[in-house]
C-alpha cells in the first residue's frame, strides 16, 4: 500500500468509507484533523494526478451522490446535513468568521496537502466542484456534518438592512409592534440602531398603546384649569393626563420626591413642618415619539409592578376623609372634623385651613382657589397660596352636600335644603337660586353652561347656569339618586334602586336602563363611550355607551366601593374593605393591589404618574402618596430593559393574601351607616 489517497472502494478489510492513509504518519494526521473538527482531506499531494474512480465490491462503478442529485434520498438519514435553527430575531447574526478552522498546529505535510487541495478545487468547473463536495460530505459522520452546517449557515445569511433601501427598511420596522423587539434590534449593529432610532416605528407604537399627548390647554402653563372643558384634539409628543373625577385635570408633569419611605414609616404633621422640603423638578417634555413612548412605557410598567410609596399620618386626631383632590400644585384633604389640610404634591404638609365649624362635606379646587362647604351651611372661598379665606358665602339653610365650578369665577353648590345656588366668586355674591327639587340635592355635574343635579327626590334636573332656570326634569328612578356623570352628550345617574339610567340631555329621554348591581350605585365616571360604575355590593362594572351592554363585571371588594376612577388604561377602585385595586380597563383583569390592606379606604385619586390614597390604618388617618415616575437616569434608551406591557404577567393569576372570586363578595360584618334610609359610603356616616 502506497501513501496515495484514492476515491475508489475501500479494501476488503476496510469496513467504513474513508481516506486511505499511511499506517503511521497519515493516521496520526487523521486523528489530529478529526480532533480539530476538520473535514477529511487527501493524503497525498499526487492525489489530484489521478482521475477519481469509484467501484463497488462487485466491480461495477457506483454513482457519485451529491446534495443536488435526485439520488440524495439514498443517503442514510443520519448522514444528511440538517440546518440548525436560525437565531431568534433580532439577536445578532453570526459573523462570517465564526469557527474558522485553525491550521496553526498542522504538520508540515498536512499544510502542503491543504494547499494542493485548494489549487485542485480552484481549477475545477462548477459540476466537478459539486461532485467533489458531495463525495466529501458522503464521507462525513454526523458530528462533522454538524460542523459543516454551522460553518456554512452564517455565510448564507444576509443582513437585509445593509442591502435594502432605507425607506424599505423603515417600512419593515413599522410592522414591528413590540417595543422590546425594537429595543433589542437597536443593539444588533450601528446600522440597525440608526434605523430603529427613526421616529416612524415609535409613532405607530404610540398610537397602538394610546400614548396620546396633551391637549392644547394642557401644554400651556398660562391657561386656566377650566379651559379643559373645551373640546380639543389631543396632540402628540407630550405625555397625556389621566382624568379625575371631582377635580380639574392636571396640566403639567411633576416628578416625584426623591425621598420616599416605606408605608410603615408614618410622620405626623409636626414632623412635616420641620422636614426638609424637596422641590419637584419639572421633567422636560418629550420631543420625539421615541422618547415620549419610552417615558410613558416606563410609567405603565411602574403602575403594574413598581412605584414608590410615601405614607404618613396626616393629623393627630382621627377623622373621616370626606373629599380628596390632586391638582398640579396641591393635595387637598377635607375631613368631617371641620379641617382642610393642604399638602404639596409630594405629600409634605403646607397649611391647615380652619374656619368651618362643622364637618366639611364638599370642596373643589381651581388653581390657587378652593371653594368648600359643609354642615355649617356656609360656602367658603380660600386662597391656597396664602391659606387665608377670601369670602364666606351664606344663603343655604342646611348642609352643603356638593360643589362644582364652571369657571374661575363661578361656583355651584347643592344643599340639603333642596336648592342649588350659583355664586359669583369675584364679587362674593349669589347670582341665582335654583329651586325645583323636593329633597336633598346629593350630586351635580357641569359641562359648559349646563349643570345637572341629582336628588333624593328620585329626579335629576338640567339647569342653565347663565339663565338660572330649569330646562328639563329627568324622571324614572324609584329611589334616591346618589351619583351623576355628564359629558355634554349623555347623562348617567346612579340610584339606590340599584339601576343606572342613561339620559339624552337635549330632550330628557331615558336612553337605557343598566341593570346588574344589587345595591346602591354610588360611584360613576363617564369617559368617551365608556361608563364605569361602582356599588355598595362591592362590584365594579364597565359599560359600553354605544350599545349599552356590559363589558366587564369585576368582583372588586368585599364591601362598598368608596372610590372609583379610570382613564384610557386602568381602573383604580377603593373599598370599605380597606383595599385599593388596579384593573386593566380593556381586559377586565386585576393588575395589582396597591398598598397593604387597611381598615377602610376613604378616597383614592390618581393622575398619570401619581396616586394618593386616604385610608384608616391602626385607628389613624393615613395618606399614601404613590409615585410612578421613572428616574431621570433611566430615561436613557441604552438602559431600556423593561418587558412589553402586552407581555406583562396577568397579576390576577398571582397569589394574593385573599383569593379573588368571580362571585359576588359577601358583606362585611361591620355595620354600614344609613343616610336618609339609603346605604351610603363610610364618609357619609359621619355627616350630622
Amino acid at each position: 500500500m502506497d501513501h496515495d489517497g484514492y476515491f475508489g472502494s475501500p479494501p476488503d478489510d476496510q469496513h467504513t468509507p474513508g481516506v486511505q492513509m499511511d499506517s503511521d504518519t497519515d493516521m496520526a494526521a487523521s486523528a489530529s484533523a478529526s480532533s480539530s473538527m476538520r473535514p477529511a482531506m487527501f493524503s497525498s499531494p499526487t492525489a489530484h494526478a489521478r482521475k477519481p474512480s469509484r467501484m463497488s465490491r462487485s466491480g461495477a462503478p457506483r454513482p457519485i451522490i451529491t446534495p443536488t442529485s435526485p439520488l440524495t434520498s439514498t443517503i442514510p438519514h443520519n448522514l444528511l446535513p440538517s440546518a440548525p435553527a436560525s437565531p431568534p430575531t433580532p439577536a445578532p447574526s453570526p459573523t462570517p468568521t465564526q469557527r474558522v478552522p485553525d491550521w496553526s498546529t498542522a504538520a508540515e505535510h498536512e499544510d502542503s496537502q491543504i494547499k494542493n487541495t485548494r489549487a485542485l478545487f480552484s481549477d475545477m468547473n462548477r459540476a466537478e466542484r459539486l461532485r467533489l463536495l458531495g463525495e466529501l460530505l458522503n464521507l462525513c459522520d454526523s458530528h462533522e456534518l454538524s460542523f459543516v452546517a454551522e460553518f456554512v449557515s452564517p455565510r448564507l445569511k444576509k443582513d437585509p438592512f445593509m442591502l435594502l433601501p432605507t425607506e424599505l427598511c423603515l417600512r419593515i420596522l413599522e410592522c414591528v409592534d413590540d417595543p422590546t423587539t425594537l429595543a433589542r434590534a437597536s443593539q444588533v449593529s450601528k446600522k440597525w440602531r440608526e434605523l430603529v432610532n427613526d421616529d416612524t416605528a415609535w409613532r405607530l407604537l404610540c398610537q397602538k398603546y394610546s400614548y396620546r399627548g396633551l391637549s392644547k390647554e394642557e401644554r400651556s402653563e398660562e391657561d386656566d384649569p377650566g379651559d379643559e372643558m373645551e373640546d380639543t384634539k389631543p396632540q402628540w409628543l407630550a405625555p397625556s393626563r389621566a382624568s379625575r373625577t371631582e377635580d380639574t385635570m392636571m396640566k403639567e408633569q411633576l416628578d416625584s420626591s426623591s425621598s420616599v419611605g416605606e408605608p410603615e414609616n408614618l410622620r405626623t404633621r409636626s414632623l412635616d413642618r420641620t422636614a426638609k422640603r424637596q422641590l419637584s423638578q419639572r421633567r422636560p417634555k418629550a420631543t420625539t415619539y421615541r422618547s415620549h413612548f419610552k417615558q410613558r412605557y416606563m410609567v405603565e410598567t411602574a403602575w403594574r409592578q413598581g412605584g414608590h410609596c410615601d405614607a404618613r399620618q396626616i393629623t393627630p386626631d382621627q377623622g373621616v376623609v370626606t373629599s380628596l383632590h390632586l391638582t398640579k400644585k396641591y393635595i387637598v384633604v377635607a375631613l368631617d372634623n371641620a379641617k382642610i389640610h393642604v399638602f404639596d404634591t409630594n405629600g409634605f404638609h403646607q397649611k391647615t385651613l380652619q374656619g368651618h365649624v362643622m364637618g366639611v362635606w364638599a370642596m373643589v379646587p381651581w388653581g390657587d382657589l378652593l371653594v368648600s362647604g359643609g354642615c355649617d351651611r356656609d360656602v367658603r372661598v380660600w386662597n391656597l397660596a396664602t391659606g387665608y379665606p377670601q369670602f364666606t358665602l351664606r344663603g343655604h339653610t342646611s348642609t352643603v352636600r356638593c360643589l362644582k365650578m364652571s369657571d374661575a369665577n363661578t361656583a355651584i353648590s347643592g344643599s340639603r335644603d333642596t336648592t342649588l345656588r350659583i355664586w359669583d366668586l369675584k364679587k362674593g355674591l349669589c347670582k341665582h337660586v335654583l329651586i325645583g327639587h323636593q329633597a336633598s340635592v346629593r350630586c351635580l355635574e357641569i359641562h359648559g353652561d349646563v349643570v345637572v343635579s341629582g336628588s333624593y327626590d328620585t329626579t335629576a334636573k338640567i339647569w342653565s347656569i347663565s339663565e338660572g332656570k330649569c330646562l328639563r326634569t329627568l324622571t324614572g328612578h324609584f329611589s334616591q339618586i346618589y351619583a351623576i356623570a355628564f359629558d355634554g352628550k349623555k347623562i348617567a345617574t346612579g340610584s339606590l334602586d340599584t339601576s343606572v339610567r342613561i339620559w339624552d340631555p337635549t330632550d330628557g329621554k331615558c336612553l337605557a336602563v343598566l341593570q346588574g348591581h344589587t345595591s346602591l350605585v354610588g360611584q360613576l365616571q363617564m369617559r368617551e363611550d365608556i361608563l364605569v360604575t361602582g356599588g355598595s355590593d362591592g362590584s365594579v362594572r364597565v359599560w359600553s355607551l354605544v350599545d349599552y351592554q356590559p363589558i366587564h363585571r369585576l368582583a372588586a371588594h368585599d364591601n362598598s366601593v368608596t372610590s372609583l376612577q379610570f382613564d384610557n388604561t386602568r381602573i383604580v377602585s377603593g373599598g370599605s374593605d380597606g383595599r385599593v385595586k388596579v384593573w386593566d380597563l380593556k381586559k377586565g383583569t386585576l393588575v395589582r393591589e396597591l398598598s397593604t390592606p387597611a381598615e377602610a379606604v376613604w378616597r383614592v385619586v390618581f393622575e398619570e404618574e401619581k396616586a394618593v390614597i386616604m385610608a384608616s390604618r391602626g385607628g389613624r388617618t393615613i395618606m399614601e402618596v404613590w409615585s410612578f415616575s421613572p428616574p431621570d437616569e433611566e430615561l436613557e434608551f441604552e438602559d431600556y430593559r423593561s418587558s412589553s406591557p402586552a407581555s406583562m404577567p396577568d397579576r390576577s393569576e398571582l397569589d394574593y393574601s385573599r383569593p379573588q372570586s368571580a362571585a359576588l363578595p359577601s358583606s362585611s360584618s361591620a355595620p354600614r351607616p344609613q343616610e336618609d334610609g339609603g346605604d351610603v359610603t363610610m364618609a357619609d356616616a359621619a355627616e350630622a
